[in-house]
């Protein structure tokens, strides 16, 4: 059973709260084995986590990863990868053009300062 985590042990493993953990169990992301009050992941909640926190990573929403993960589950592994590529190209230029804001966010910012720094030099 090496290959299982408890609860305990996941919210570690992941650095993730219990709260966090449950969530993600009530909106059918993680199923985990249940013994009585005891919940144990395996291999495949273990990499649907790593996916998960991934994916949070990158921007997506929750709801886009659960139906994304479930693409898996419906359609296989090269469904998932076209509907993987589809999300991924959409949520680049959502980054890009977020990065392209703040790049003329911070110009602005330092104009400011450089104009403000001025007149505390004359």
């Amino acid at each position: 059973m090496a290959d299982v985590l408890s609860f305990k042990e996941m919210c570690a493993r992941f650095d993730v709260t219990p709260r966090t953990l449950r969530y993600y169990e009530y909106i059918e992301l993680l199923s985990p084995q249940k013994s009585g009050r005891s919940r144990f992941y395996g291999a495949r909640e273990i990499a649907r986590m790593t996916l998960i926190l991934r994916g949070r990573r990158f921007g997506f929403s929750l709801e886009e990863l659960r139906q994304w993960l479930l693409i898996y589950d419906q359609k296989g592994t090269e469904e998932q990868n076209r509907v993987w590529i589809e999300l991924a190209d959409r949520q680049l230029d959502v980054l890009c053009k977020e990065r392209d804001e703040l790049e003329v966010t911070i110009a602005d910012l330092k104009q400011l300062r450089d104009d403000v720094a001025k007149t505390l030099d004359s």
